[in-house]
């Protein structure tokens, strides 16, 4: 199981580069609109900051440190620091479950991220659905704005 998470993330870490790279001009990745509340690039920076916090951080002991707000609400950060971001994500994630032991993914997560005790192996199949949530909104962002 741990193989097949390690696999799906990576694969899904790859489709985010790849829709980043794709955009056209650095400034696309930015745009809302008032039927979209958010950027491609604050969904980027947004997926970055939660795997690195509830996998890196938490399961991994890495240190590091979430700014939320900045997620949802910093602007132009070049598309080659988001790629690069995207990058060292997937290598933390990597790393942490290759030192992730099967038994593990039964024990109860360390936090209570949703107010009730989930396994880690669950709340690691609600990250990779929260993954692939955005990466559809991006690609879709893609989609309609980059013309």
């Amino acid at each position: 199981m741990i193989s097949s998470l390690t696999m799906l993330f990576e694969r899904d870490l790859d489709k985010l580069i790849k829709e980043v790279s794709l955009y056209s001009d650095d400034s696309i990745l930015w745009i809302t609109d008032e039927q979209i509340s958010n950027s491609a690039g604050n969904l980027a920076i947004h997926l970055v900051g939660n795997l690195q916090h509830f996998i890196g951080a938490t399961l991994g002991n890495t240190g590091y440190v979430r700014d939320r707000p900045f997620e949802f609400h910093g602007k132009d950060v070049p598309r080659d620091k988001i790629i690069e971001d995207v990058k060292n994500t997937k290598a933390v994630i990597k790393k942490v479950f290759s030192e992730l032991k099967p038994a593990q993914l039964k024990d109860p997560y360390p936090i209570q991220v949703f107010g009730f005790e989930m396994t880690n192996g669950f709340f690691m199949m609600h990250l990779l659905g929260h993954l692939n949530y955005h990466l559809g909104q991006i690609n879709y962002h893609r989609r309609l704005l980059d013309k």
